[in-house]
């Protein structure tokens, strides 16, 4: 019977006992600590320590003007004084030259003649869209015909291509032309989109819903 033993078993055994702490290693290797750290504070003006009324003032960003500048904190030989007098100069003269109608001004007596209020005289950012006129140009075969296309092939003839061919809106091609059956086939496939959802966007949508609901109540 041979005596020798096995070297790595040699080693174990003589090794000297260490009394030092062992350190800890945590790795984040699952969702919850992921999702974890996605859960931010909130913002401390909307969580006020105290239940008495006060007044939370938390501007939107936006980006930083010139006469938001005081004065005191400009060199003499800024330029943006000579802006700000000029701002101000030009300010009171418009404010002068602009008469308050009847209605505007405080105390106006039943007999005065009312007038709308006058227009702003500073100028308004460009519209989002170029106005335009509503046309009524259709007629009962143009109908007849929209009505035909969308029945006939609504793949092909959305209502994007039908407002484009006869000069109206999609909404009105959607009045005059509905088609349940595109319209059921998009909501089913909608369903099967909303299914594969998760928690957090399914909770987004459901609270954009209910603020909606609340815009509703508060016009």
């Amino acid at each position: 019977m041979s005596t020798c033993k096995p070297l790595a078993r040699i080693c174990i055994r003589n090794r000297q006992p260490s009394f030092l702490p062992l350190p800890q290693r945590r790795h984040e290797s699952t969702t919850r600590r992921h999702k974890k750290l996605l859960n931010l504070p909130a913002a401390p003006s909307y969580t006020p320590d105290r239940s008495q009324p006060t007044l939370i003032f938390n501007p939107p960003s936006s980006a930083p003007s010139v006469y938001h500048t005081p004065l005191k904190f400009l060199p003499k030989d800024d330029r943006r004084r000579q802006l700000y007098a000029a701002f101000q100069t030009a300010a009171t003269q418009t404010a002068h030259r602009t008469a308050s109608p009847a209605v505007a001004a405080p105390g106006t007596p039943l007999s005065a003649p009312s007038f709308l209020p006058p227009r702003p005289s500073a100028g308004l950012p460009p519209p989002v869209r170029i106005p335009y006129d509503k046309k009524y140009h259709l007629t009962d075969a143009d109908i007849v015909e929209i009505q035909r296309l969308r029945r006939e092939d609504p793949e092909r003839w959305t209502r994007v291509r039908l407002a484009e061919k006869f000069g109206c809106s999609q909404f009105f091609v959607g009045l005059v032309a509905k088609n349940e059956g595109k319209a059921e086939r998009v909501e089913s496939e909608h369903e099967r989109s909303r299914a594969r959802w998760g928690v957090r966007r399914r909770t987004a949508r459901e609270d954009r819903g209910r603020r909606r609901e609340l815009w509703g109540r508060d016009a």
